[in-house]
């Protein structure tokens, strides 16, 4: 049997109709930048995070760099972020000129450490970058609390959490990405809400960060030919906005779809001894993302999943302070050793919203063989 680490054309063909009105409607129209469908998705898209503002941008690296820009992070300032993660999040702080400070992470829910991220506080840190990894919220009540206590900003990369929630203290639930000064989407192809090409979105609640990003994103203008500030060309395109539109109806059904995948893989895959399946908190509504499992025989887990027509990625094979694009900042193995432990043992298996339960047995069972 051939399983796809993820099967993108099972959700298009469900919403299919719906996709290609809105492709028609936009090339009838011809508002191919920052047309109406951009608005409207931004509108909607706050509703569903429970913020006042979004602003649809170019990419998730790009809602990332801008956010920042937005609450004047610059050259020597320092914003903290987790060791283990895809380097976009470091990389938008970096194209600012400002440092990442990164922060070693939980084993079991693979997020930022919170009780590491006081000592990497310093009188240049200006926030704090938490990344909800894989669907798992990070633990905002305690970032939150720490920020407040030392001023500081939180910008979520939330990137691959659309739809992912977390217990607060008042005992109320939030969206992550609502729940920070600024949240940072991603909409490419393969994230729980996903793009035919790139996309971002940035939300916020402040309205003077909400103007900043406006005109970032958009060459700093406030008027066709007249220019405030140096802006960027970041917008996120009709076209795509139009079908996130079509899709973002989808997303909380989607997302319980991954959920009762996941369910099936914890309880047949937790009767393996040797495999690690994630952990979830009670306080947190995990999306999985991607469906991470752990074991100490990773790499002959993978090769062996390869052999049998599973495919498998590692998210991530080596930890941001260790990548040779961050060796100026002097780090060595051994600095963060959990984010190192992770990533040895690591590796996401076929994950989502269609997956079939013949499917999932199919992966459970080589995964048996191999360890046995």
């Amino acid at each position: 049997m051939k399983i796809q680490f993820s099967d993108l054309g099972l959700q298009h063909k469900e919403i299919k109709k719906d996709i290609m009105q809105s492709v028609n409607k936009v090339l009838k129209k011809g508002d191919f930048i920052l047309g109406d469908d951009v608005r409207l998705f931004e509108e909607e898209f706050a509703k569903f995070c429970n913020t006042k503002y979004a602003v649809g941008v170019s990419s998730g690296t790009a809602a990332l760099f801008l956010a920042c820009l937005s609450i004047g992070v610059g050259p020597q300032d320092e914003v903290i972020v987790p060791s283990f993660t895809y380097i976009a999040t470091a990389l938008g702080v970096s194209y600012t000129g400002a440092k990442p400070v990164f922060v070693d992470i939980e084993e079991d829910t693979y997020n930022i450490d919170i009780n590491k991220i006081k000592s990497a506080i310093t009188k240049n840190t200006k926030a704090i970058m938490p990344v909800h990894l894989y669907g798992h919220p990070a633990n905002m009540p305690a970032i939150m609390k720490i920020a407040k206590e030392y001023n500081l900003k939180v910008i979520e990369d939330a990137a691959q959490a659309h739809g992912a929630s977390i217990k607060m203290e008042d005992g109320s639930w939030k969206v992550t990405g609502g729940i920070g000064d600024i949240g940072c989407f991603s909409f490419y192809p393969s994230k729980n809400l996903g793009a035919l090409g790139d996309g971002g979105m940035v939300v916020t609640n402040d309205k003077e960060i909400y103007k900043k990003l406006l005109m970032f994103r958009d060459y700093g203008r406030i008027s066709k030919y007249e220019h405030a500030i140096i802006g960027y060309n970041s917008r996120l395109d009709t076209l795509q906005a139009g079908i996130l539109r079509a899709k973002l109806k989808k997303l909380n059904s989607w997302n319980n779809m991954r959920i009762k995948a996941a369910s099936i893989y914890n309880k047949l895959l937790g009767e393996i001894e040797g495999v690690v399946v994630p952990m979830v908190l009670s306080t947190v509504k995990h999306v999985y993302h991607v469906y991470a499992i752990r074991s100490k025989k990773r790499d002959e887990l993978f090769n062996g999943l390869k052999d049998s027509g599973v495919s498998a990625i590692i998210h991530y094979p080596i930890p941001l302070h260790l990548q040779k694009a961050y060796e100026d900042l002097g780090h060595k193995t051994g600095d963060f050793p959990v984010s190192e432990k992770i990533a040895q043992e690591i590796m996401s298996i076929p994950m989502y919203p269609h997956i079939k339960e013949k499917e999932i047995k199919y992966v459970v069972n080589v995964i048996k063989k191999v360890l046995s």
